[in-house]
């Protein structure tokens, strides 16, 4: 760490106007440096509180109750805030409840059986494993083609790219908004464009985005987007995720889990499936009314911020990040994986360097909490509310000592 690194650090931090809300969030003991916000992000303090009164007052006091004067209301009224503060979407669209594994599968299928005929699907092989292994078993179920687009390394797909594949044989684009390795942000309004112009739907992927970097799915005309929680939203561990889909597709797309709570009139249980009317009709099981106080809690820290701080202090944060890893990482052979573009470039930076699959046991040790992906990327997560830039410094002159000692 040099003394000027120091003074820049502490400079920065002595002016984020959103440092103060540092200490809402759960301090760790033992950890120097948090950079694994974009992983799963730290509880907010007050959560432990609200979640202990809810057991107390709420289940406890309400019982089953609570189901009619308030729980049942709750995926939709939720998936309201989330799409008020961080999605860019008016209310009637947005419902939180399953995995984003499941609302991903949901979605995907409702968008193919609204384009019948059409045989293709769009998705990029730098994508999270779980959108490309959900594609291909649907694909391989339905008799689709997969058309795989190959982003670079440090990059992401482009509307060029998608340009040149989508047609009249394309379905359904499922892309993620910002790239879960090199964390490059894509332009989702041009993309979503060119694939309306070919008669096709997409799907946005927004986990790594929402609650981090500017979404507004309305304004890009989005069909479908889904993501989870446990990010940037700090719902913690296997926390609910969320779906989008706009209004006027919802008469339109029939979801493929016909679950009661998906029904019209759930508590007809009547003999045939009739769906809910609007973004209702996504649900299927129960919804897991626990699991959404932690998000609550942070979505209203979010709106408290406002996003265009949160997303200033994000890229802040990144800048910081490369001009540390220039200077101290660089000489060890340590190469940027992410776009030095801060338009184009979410709230996380890609390292690279063959040494680090070794290095984060002796990184935790130390109480530098990084995360690592394969082959040789370590990935800096910099969630805008909980991360210092001290931190960031004091991280990142650890990953260096580990690499070159001293």
């Amino acid at each position: 760490m040099t003394d000027r690194l120091a003074r820049r650090a502490a400079g920065l931090d002595d002016a984020d106007p959103l440092a103060q809300l540092r200490d809402r969030f759960v301090p760790a003991p033992d950890v120097v440096a948090y950079l694994d916000g974009n992983s799963l992000g730290r509880p907010i303090a007050g959560t432990a509180e609200r979640v202990a009164a809810f057991v107390r007052e709420g289940w406890g006091g309400r019982l089953i109750r609570g189901w009619d004067e308030r729980w049942l209301a709750e995926p939709e009224r939720l998936g309201d805030e989330i799409g008020r503060v961080a999605l860019g979407a008016a209310a009637g669209q947005t419902l939180v409840g399953d995995s984003t594994t499941v609302l991903l599968y949901k979605a995907a299928r409702a968008a193919l059986a609204a384009r019948p005929g059409r045989r293709e699907i769009v998705l990029d092989a730098a994508n999270f494993p779980t959108d490309r292994y959900l594609l291909a078993g649907i694909a391989a179920e339905l008799g689709h083609r997969l058309v795989v687009l190959d982003p670079p390394a440090d990059g992401g797909v482009t509307a060029s790219m998608v340009a040149e594949v989508v047609g009249p044989c394309t379905a359904l684009v499922l892309l993620s908004h910002v790239a879960f390795r090199s964390a490059y942000m894509t332009d989702a309004e041009a993309i979503t464009r060119l694939t309306h112009e070919a008669g096709a739907l997409v799907l946005w992927d927004l986990s790594h985005s929402t609650g981090a970097v500017p979404v507004a799915l309305d304004a890009w005309g989005a069909d479908l987007a889904a993501g989870c929680t446990y990010k940037y939203l700090n719902g913690g561990p296997g926390a609910p995720a969320f779906v989008y889909v706009a209004s006027r597709l919802q008469a339109e797309l029939r979801q493929p889990i016909q679950g009661w709570l998906g029904a019209a009139d759930p508590f007809l249980m009547g003999e045939r499936y009739e769906p809910a009317e609007g973004v209702g009709r996504f649900a299927s099981g129960t919804p897991p009314i626990l699991g959404m106080l932690p998000i609550a809690d942070m979505v209203a820290l979010l709106d408290e911020a406002g996003m265009p701080a949160v997303r200033a202090k994000s890229v802040a944060l990144t800048e910081f990040a490369l001009e540390v890893a220039d200077e101290l990482l660089a000489p060890a052979g340590v190469r940027v994986e992410s776009p030095r573009d801060a338009a184009v470039r979410g709230s996380h930076v890609t390292l690279a360097h063959p040494a680090f699959a070794g290095l984060l046991q002796p990184l935790w040790a130390r109480g530098v909490v990084p995360d690592f992906r394969g082959p040789d990327g370590l990935r800096i997560g910099l969630s805008p509310l909980s991360t210092s830039f001290q931190e960031v410094l004091a991280g990142l002159s650890a990953v260096r000592e580990e690499l070159v000692g001293g």
